[in-house]
């Protein structure tokens, strides 16, 4: 009974103010209105993209040289790569620059805090935020529907420029990385072949199958006509009165075959002395060779994916001029002003009819 007692007495004490509140409840939602219509209307324009996979702007997604199945959308760090992108100062000054912002938002550009305050009107103005579906939001408000248009378009394309721009500053690392590997391998190479020139030529090793064979035929042709020499001087020999013309050649064929032997196996032993070694030189040259091709055909590649364009964002809605303001929202400016009154001043009623019998004097004096 206490409790009800208790509501009784609040609701009759803001029935005995209800004039006052709800007349100044209404004059405020008036005040407000009236405002409220001289707040300028503002506009937003919105574009959503998604962010692409930096696997388009490799040698393998031109070339199709993949096996691997390929990634149209980016991860999430290539999101986030996107993200930092859209809010970086680059390009907040691209946009304050085309459009003359500081005269836009009449910021005095020779200020000292000119940059820090036009900064500042962006960011409540600008919005740039990844949807439910992994999209990324942007948007521009101002009170000129077709400049908020613009610059939200502007802003996309943009962060479309400074993506690519960064895939292709790494791409030039590469390049210049392959680049220096190739001119090393160039002055390695030449070195070698200068190696392998100086051992054929020390060694007389220029083709070791055709060479080896080639000696074990002339050794062995030289040894059979030296046996068969010997042969027809031990015959001369056993003869009662043989020719000496005969003898004379016989003995000279047999030196001379024997001069060749030595020869012959001067010229192996120095063969087999070289060869080793050319085959080995000969194996890491072709070695290199092989290297050097594959780095100056990946070179080629990544020139070409260099020299190309590819996106680094996908589209989905271009902003568009809108139709519809966005602030201020003046029904809901005048209903909250009204009832945010309606409530404080039921509130103050309630306190002044709980107190009002309290003698405030005694109270302030005790």
């Amino acid at each position: 009974m206490d409790q009800k007692d208790s509501l009784l007495g609040v609701v009759g004490a803001v029935y005995r103010w209800r004039k006052q509140i709800i007349g100044v409840s209404f004059a405020v939602a008036v005040l407000t209105a009236g405002v409220s219509l001289l707040l300028p209307n503002y506009f937003k324009s919105t574009t959503i993209f998604y962010a692409a996979s930096p696997d388009l702007a490799s040698p393998e997604a031109l070339f199709g040289k993949s096996n691997e199945s390929m990634d149209y959308y980016g991860e999430d760090e290539d999101v986030d790569r996107i993200m930092t992108i859209a809010k970086s100062n680059e390009l907040k000054d691209f946009l304050i620059a085309k459009y003359n912002l500081y005269e836009h938002y009449e910021i005095d550009s020779t200020h000292i805090k000119a940059k820090f305050k036009i900064y500042e009107r962006l960011e409540k103005l600008y919005a740039v935020e990844k949807t439910k579906f992994d999209a990324i939001e942007l948007s521009f408000e101002d009170k000129d529907k077709a400049l908020a248009t613009s610059m939200a378009n502007d802003a996309r394309l943009k962060i479309d420029e400074i993506g690519q721009r960064l895939i292709k500053q790494s791409q030039e690392q590469v390049l210049k990385t392959y680049d220096e590997n190739i001119r090393i391998k160039v002055e390695e190479l030449n070195i070698l072949n200068d190696s392998i020139r100086f051992v054929r030529q020390k060694y007389g090793v220029y083709n070791p199958v055709t060479q080896s064979e080639q000696l074990s035929t002339f050794t062995a042709r030289a040894n059979s006509k030296l046996q068969q020499d010997k042969a027809k001087l031990s015959a001369y020999e056993k003869m009662a009165s043989p020719n000496k013309d005969s003898l004379l050649i016989v003995k000279s064929r047999i030196k001379g075959a024997q001069e060749e032997l030595k020869q012959l196996a001067y010229t192996t032993s120095e063969f087999n002395k070289g060869m080793a070694t050319v085959e080995v030189l000969a194996e890491i040259q072709e070695e290199s060779s092989r290297q050097l091709g594959e780095d100056k055909e990946r070179f080629k590649q990544i020139q070409s994916a260099y020299a190309s364009q590819f996106p680094t964002i996908h589209t989905v809605e271009a902003a568009e001029i809108p139709v519809v303001k966005s602030r201020p929202k003046r029904s809901i400016l005048v209903v909250l002003a009204g009832a945010l009154t309606f409530f404080f001043l039921s509130l103050g009623a309630i306190l002044i009819e709980a107190y009002k019998e309290v003698d405030w004097k005694d109270v302030l004096k005790s």
